[in-house]
């Protein structure tokens, strides 16, 4: 049923219809789509749909500019959540990249800088011969473990799914929802890692972060009535892996996750008429979520 939008035909073809019967964006020939742009018909996928007054418009009919009827949405073109739409969508998933490389260059050439930033409850540490954690008053480790990385292998695993979800979705939300989404997500993974993880265990990585953009393109899809399938059982290799295997810190994978579906259900499905108070309103009940949740556990642990 969710491959019927976008793609007539007549009675008598339908019987010898395949799983191929799903037209693909004009732009990008190798992702299938169910949506059309209201000017030229032609199907688009997310990352080129632009929001209309009604519908979605491709950028080719955006830039042609006015005169068909929808002159305001082309002077000022909105993604499918109501950000800004930009000359390059995935700028912003590149400088995320770039910083977490950076960073783990640091961590290689500087000694005891992971131990300084990745987040740990309250230990001590012998490296840093003193008493560490959010518990001391470190509240900024929930924050820099989220650039940091243990490996090789960790750091490339996560970049590359910061690549492949983060651009697509960057260019749906628009940047400054697409930054509100990754760090509130991964601050939710480092709240319930410090709420639930032994207090002297360490943890550090984007993979929270990246649960939440998982959880974002989900809603996102089950909004553009996609096929569930692909990203569904991407998420369950995911949480096999999370679950499967030693010193995974799946606290942060799950927080991530949750904290990415609430989020990315507000910006995708928040009315126009109050769309921005909604979706950032939501960000901050999340964010307060985290606060309440870091308090909790710091009395418990002093």
């Amino acid at each position: 049923m969710d491959q019927a939008p976008g793609n007539p035909q007549g009675p008598q073809d339908q019987g010898h219809q395949d799983a191929q019967a799903l037209p693909t964006c004009y732009r990008h020939p190798d992702r299938e789509t169910g949506v059309r742009c209201t000017r030229c018909e032609r199907p688009i996928c997310p990352e080129c749909m632009i929001s209309a007054s009604v519908g979605f418009q491709c950028p080719e009919c955006v830039r042609a500019g006015s005169g068909t009827g929808h002159a305001p949405s082309a002077s000022q073109p909105r993604t499918l959540a109501g950000g800004a739409v930009t000359a390059d969508p995935r700028l912003v998933t590149k400088i995320l990249i770039g910083l977490n490389l950076a960073v783990f260059l640091v961590q290689l050439s500087v000694d005891r800088f992971t131990d300084s930033f990745d987040l740990i409850g309250r230990a001590y540490v012998p490296l840093l011969g003193s008493v560490e954690g959010v518990a001391e008053g470190q509240w900024y480790r929930m924050l820099t473990a989220m650039f940091l990385h243990g490996s090789y292998i960790h750091i490339l695993f996560n970049m590359l799914s910061l690549w492949w979800i983060g651009g697509p979705l960057e260019a749906a939300l628009g940047r400054a929802r697409y930054l509100a989404l990754y760090f509130v997500s991964g601050l939710a993974g480092s709240a319930l890692t410090y709420l639930v993880a032994a207090p002297n265990q360490p943890s550090l990585g984007a993979s929270g972060a990246i649960f939440g953009l998982f959880g974002a393109t989900a809603v996102l899809m089950r909004r553009l009535n996609y096929d569930m399938r692909p990203v569904i059982a991407l998420l369950v290799i995911n949480l096999i892996f999370t679950f499967g295997w030693s010193n995974i810190a799946w606290q942060a994978h799950i927080g991530g996750l949750v904290g990415g579906v609430v989020v990315g259900y507000a910006m995708v499905h928040a009315p126009r008429e109050r769309r921005t108070l909604i979706q950032y309103g939501v960000c901050a009940v999340v964010l307060a979520a985290v606060v309440v949740a870091t308090l909790v556990r710091t009395a418990q642990l002093t």
